[in-house]
């Protein structure tokens, strides 16, 4: 079940991509669901050729029969998607993944970069404009979030990284919606609009959201992110 909620439309011009390849940073509080979107992505047949960049690959539970290759700490998965680690320097495993494209047969169409559930999600999506290489090769598509229905209320009275990760967000998954009751919903919804309004709202149960809905939106919109962050660029 997935509801889509329209936020103000934004006035602000679409990215022209230049032929860089588009990079998703997935970001969302401890137990929002976050690691059930990632695990669809990386097993589904979607057509699509991701590369997707986490923590840990425990977190997500890669399952080793759809593992079809493995070079150091890159697994290349039987749906054609690419799942490494970060370890180290952020723009150091995006320079390794540019390495692996090639002119006319690219290794994979888009990054999704996976952030901890307790981190703030500025300072990685700064990464794709503070080096010259990585902003050459890659742009930002959009900031997803995964938010918890029954426990972000918790989260934004106690956890300031639960509000950036709303704050920056291009697109919001609000998952778990069949855990709490139609006046919850509209208070927990409430408070998400007033932090983001811009944002584009999904209602989820399990993260069932299309993947077209939050991957490849050209929706990261670097002037309403200066407004939050005036250091951001």
């Amino acid at each position: 079940m997935t509801d889509t909620l329209d936020a103000p439309v934004s006035t602000a011009a679409p990215q022209n991509s230049g032929g860089k390849i588009p990079v998703t940073v997935l970001t969302g509080y401890l137990g929002a669901g976050k690691t059930t979107l990632l695990n669809r992505i990386l097993t589904e047949d979607h057509g699509k050729r991701y590369a997707v960049i986490v923590n840990e690959f425990g977190e997500i539970g890669i399952d080793n029969d759809l593992v079809v290759g493995a070079d150091e700490d890159v697994f290349e998965m039987n749906n054609g998607c690419v799942c490494c680690t970060v370890r180290g320097d952020l723009i150091r495993v995006v320079a390794g993944l540019m390495k692996r494209q090639r002119p006319g047969k690219p290794a994979f169409d888009a990054i999704i970069v996976e952030t901890t559930g307790l981190a703030d999600p500025g300072p990685v999506a700064q990464t794709f404009f503070v080096d010259e290489d990585v902003q050459k090769n890659a742009r930002l598509d959009a900031v997803v979030t995964v938010a918890d229905a029954k426990w972000l209320s918790d989260r934004l009275k106690d956890a300031p990284e639960a509000k950036n990760q709303i704050a920056f967000a291009d697109v919001i998954v609000l998952n778990k919606t069949d855990l709490v009751s139609k006046p919850e919903l509209a208070e927990v919804e409430a408070r998400i609009r007033g932090i983001n309004p811009y944002a584009k709202l999904h209602r989820t149960e399990r993260c069932q959201v299309g993947l077209t809905d939050v991957l490849e939106r050209g929706a990261f919109d670097l002037d309403r992110i200066l407004e939050i962050e005036p250091d951001f660029r």
